[in-house]
């Protein structure tokens, strides 16, 4: 589920604390929005998928959009640098492309003497507890990836006037870390994948929206934006069903719904793991697979190109774990960085599919980890050479 959440957000466009606003439903099949749903930040994310990053070329982990740059002068130190992470969970695959990258960044930079990592386990009680003794370890400065996002407010808030914080991932309901880095959001990955299917099912078609779990706040704008775009269309949005990420449960959902309607003519998913599995019951039923949305995950991209598929993938991407290290020596060192780090988020797309195949990676190895030119790439990343 990637760096999914299981409580109230902050707003995906900065990390504050502002209301949601939720935009009235259409009565249609996709029932009532999201209380999520944020139409600033939802407008926000829409206007940044067309925008044009700044940064070094080929290097969209240092890239941003739309940034306001921030002065770091008051944090400037010598070196070399203790750096301290205050990880959420390694509790699935793109959580642990994306640990494997951040530690071969920080490999690269000689000026890091230490880099201290607690891995929270996904539970909230202990990162609050691993924020505080990451405080008396003598950090320079401290990474935090929130394991939710109210919860962790206040031990966040608490460390930002001892060193310099920085978010990543997902957000807090506070502007006080130094920088908050995001790619563009859970607003643009669900719209990318609804417009795909608009554009590629005629009207009347019957859409099969799957979905992870509820609550949870980077799927919960994905549908949202879904959602927008289905109630304008001419698509029947005929089941938006939960697979809690199971295989076994996305292949019987879909193939329940194949046989109650004869016919599903496009599949969303909020998220990309089970997309392989959505695929297998259409071919197992019989029939052609109809345009899908799946993620930037190996088994999908290698299935999408061996069975000819009409698909896209909206990706999250894992190149995000190595901004924060980029951005604390930045910090450390004096220069500007952006309060809200919007980093580009691209789509796979039948174009460009053959560029993010990896032929030697493992199936749930994720294209964009940005991770190809880091030593020891991609034995690390459990790929052959």
């Amino acid at each position: 589920m990637t760096a999914c959440t299981t409580d109230r957000p902050a707003t995906s466009a900065a990390p504050t604390t502002a209301a949601a606003s939720a935009a009235p439903s259409s009565g249609s099949n996709t029932g009532e929005q999201s209380k999520f749903f944020v139409q600033g930040d939802y407008d926000a994310q829409m206007a940044m998928r067309s925008a044009q990053p700044t940064g070094p070329d080929g290097k969209p982990w240092e890239q941003s959009i739309d940034s306001k740059l921030v002065d770091t002068a008051e944090h400037k130190k010598d070196g070399p640098y203790h750096l301290c992470f205050s990880n959420a969970a390694v509790n699935n695959p793109w959580r642990q492309v994306g640990l494997k990258t951040m530690q071969a960044e920080v490999g690269l930079h000689k000026e890091i003497k230490k880099f201290t990592m607690l891995d929270a386990e996904g539970k909230d009680d202990k990162q609050i507890s691993d924020i505080a003794e990451l405080q008396g370890k003598g950090c320079d400065a401290l990474i935090i990836s929130p394991n939710t996002t109210a919860t962790l407010t206040p031990a966040v808030s608490g460390a930002c006037p001892k060193l310099p914080v920085i978010v990543f991932d997902r957000g807090v309901q506070t502007d006080c870390p130094v920088t908050f880095i995001k790619p563009i959001g859970g607003y643009a990955f669900g719209a990318e994948a609804a417009e795909f299917l608009v554009g590629k099912v005629p009207a009347g078609g019957k859409i099969l929206a799957l979905r992870i779990l509820p609550g949870v706040d980077v799927l919960e704008t994905r549908w949202s934006a879904a959602k927008i775009a289905f109630d304008k269309s001419d698509l029947d949005v005929v089941g938006v069903e939960f697979t809690d990420g199971d295989a076994a449960k996305t292949k019987s959902i879909v193939g329940d719904y194949i046989q109650r309607h004869g016919k599903i003519d496009g599949v969303w998913m909020d998220a990309g793991a089970t997309a392989v599995a959505a695929v297998e019951a259409f071919e197992d039923a019989g029939q052609p697979v109809p345009p899908i949305n799946g993620e930037d995950q190996e088994d999908f991209l290698q299935k999408w190109s061996d069975a000819k598929l009409t698909a896209i993938a909206p990706t999250y991407p894992t190149y995000q774990w190595r901004t924060p290290v980029i951005a604390a020596l930045k910090i450390l060192k004096g220069e500007q960085v952006p309060k809200v780090w919007n980093l580009p988020q691209p789509t796979v797309t039948q174009e460009n599919l053959a560029t993010y195949l990896k032929p030697g990676m493992p199936p749930l190895h994720y294209a964009l980890c940005g991770c190809e030119d880091l030593p020891g790439y991609p034995e690390k990343w459990g790929g052959k050479p």
